[in-house]
């Protein structure tokens, strides 16, 4: 069966992103634009565009699509901000955030991962202004600071270091807490210090060295 992508990716932002409150029109156009059936591995392809989040390699999955838009609305990018994000996973929030801001700098610990969304934005010609560096970010160090910090995975507690990497004023989107209610948080960087936006609830995989520690019970 051949699938109509164009037309299943107009479906998915008028019947699943936009009535989640995505209203963005710079969001909406990005992924009405960008063929994520080119970032899916090949035997979920027909699942490019459903509501549900896709497997990937090493048990990682990318983003349901209605988590995606609301992440990149809170973002808010700029055509000339730099992002970092943390987490490339199969390549495709990557290609979104480098379609509406300026360069980005993207860490993901499993090569494979890497290697496999490095192909497919040179695949699609969209990883011009995308560097993917393999490594975990729990070891990374940069004295670079960004706009705006993209969190893929989620995290029992923000990491104080992803803070730092954050310039004045910058943006940190990220899905915190206890599996299976976690909240999707907007942090500021603001001069008094932190200021947190609760965006939604969600549940996400935790990332890599993030989840939080087993508590034991006698």
């Amino acid at each position: 069966m051949t699938i109509d992508f164009s037309q299943a990716r107009e479906k998915m932002v008028e019947q699943q992103i936009r009535p989640w409150d995505v209203l963005d029109l710079r969001v909406l156009d990005v992924l009405a634009r960008l063929p994520r059936e080119a970032f899916v591995p090949q035997a979920y392809q027909a699942l490019a565009y459903a509501d549900l989040e896709i497997p990937l390699a090493g048990g990682q999955k990318m983003m349901k699509p209605v988590v995606e838009g609301r992440m990149l609305q809170a973002l808010d990018l700029q055509p000339g901000e730099d992002v970092l994000e943390i987490g490339t996973g199969s390549g495709f929030a990557t290609a979104c955030l480098a379609a509406l801001g300026r360069e980005v700098v993207s860490v993901e610990i499993d090569p494979a991962l890497a290697a496999g969304a490095r192909a497919a934005l040179d695949a699609t010609g969209l990883g011009s202004n995308v560097r993917i560096e393999t490594a975990d970010v729990f070891a990374w160090q940069s004295e670079r600071r960004f706009d705006a910090i993209c969190v893929t995975g989620a995290v029992d507690t923000l990491p104080a270091q992803f803070l730092q990497w954050l310039r004045p004023e910058g943006r940190l989107f990220v899905v915190r807490g206890h599996d299976p209610v976690m909240e999707a948080v907007l942090v500021r960087a603001d001069v008094n210090g932190p200021r947190v936006e609760s965006l939604f609830e969600t549940d996400l995989a935790y990332l890599q060295g993030a989840a939080p520690t087993p508590q034991f019970k006698f």
